[in-house]
């Protein structure tokens, strides 16, 4: 992607350049700004296991663990390797519940129901992208350096044909935690109406994904998580990262910083609620990660 530096008359293009000298450097930058990167709560580095060292262990907004590798360069071997870590993260909860407790100062409820791996490289060939597209855990993140101060970060499209893995009880039978259990939570015929006309203003909004699969709600995010919508028999719960927003005059938005890492704002959505004010504070909260 081409970047320019422009005036009123003028457009000049900005030149790429290697900010990063080696993949030591790429992962110590990003271990220091893990939140305002990628959203995610850093947690370690280069964490000894016995088979080999994470780059990076953290947390996201919704208590999902994250594992980043990174690669200076394309290497098809970056794949494999975060494959490898994630299923030692599933046989090794215990572990990394105990590794959050130490680490954060605050009490944050870890959620197993969509743990992630995150890959960072300045580009990804075809074979990865053909790959991840059908494993919906994996997120692939492509890196340049502009001069003379600019990191562009893209996630790279590999959503669609993706096969939604999904927990099996004891039975051996797969749950399902799609938009219908979710919408079947709810008591109220109107709130689920009035639900499903604000869920369709949200991923009409540009890039943005609708994520699934969990049993504690439904996540929006564009370049990052801005919304979370969680299900009750009454109501629905809407978190936003933020506990504050311009757009919200009203003050509906509560204030749950207190409640520790997470979402910092939310909304009771109800049979009273403005579906037009409530989105337009949505919409706020996801141009804040444009």
């Amino acid at each position: 992607m081409a970047i320019f530096k422009v005036t009123k008359e003028k457009a000049i293009q900005s030149d790429r350049a290697d900010f990063f000298q080696n993949e030591f450097e790429l992962r110590d930058f990003f271990a220091k700004n893990l939140e305002e990167l990628l959203g995610v709560k850093f947690l370690d580095k280069e964490h000894q296991i016995s088979e080999g060292r994470i780059d990076t262990l953290g947390i996201d907004e919704d208590g999902s663990p994250v594992i980043i590798e990174y690669k200076w360069n394309e290497d098809d071997g970056i794949l494999t390797q975060g494959q490898f870590y994630y299923s030692w993260l599933l046989e090794n909860k215990r572990h990394f519940e105990l590794l959050v407790e130490s680490k954060s100062k605050e009490h944050i409820d870890i959620n197993w129901d969509r743990p992630r791996v995150i890959l960072v490289a300045q580009g990804f060939s075809r074979r990865i992208r053909g790959a991840v597209k059908h494993i919906d855990y994996v997120e692939l993140v492509a890196y340049s350096f502009y001069k003379p101060d600019t990191l562009y970060l893209e996630g790279v499209d590999s959503s669609q044909g993706k096969i939604s893995s999904s927990p099996v009880n004891e039975s051996g039978e797969a749950k399902i935690y799609d938009k219908d259990y979710h919408f079947s939570l709810v008591n109220s015929e109107k709130i689920k109406e009035k639900a499903e006309l604000i869920r369709k203003k949200v991923i009409e909004l540009p890039d943005v994904e609708e994520i699934l699969g969990q049993s504690t709600g439904i996540t929006y995010k564009s370049t990052r998580k801005f919304v979370r919508f969680e299900f009750k028999a009454t109501y629905i719960q809407i978190l936003l990262k933020n506990p504050t927003y311009q757009k919200d005059g009203k003050k509906i938005v509560e204030d749950i910083t207190k409640h520790g890492w997470g979402y910092d704002g939310k909304i009771k959505f109800t049979t009273e609620s403005d579906i037009d004010y409530v989105f337009e504070i949505i919409k706020e909260a996801y141009e804040q990660t444009q």
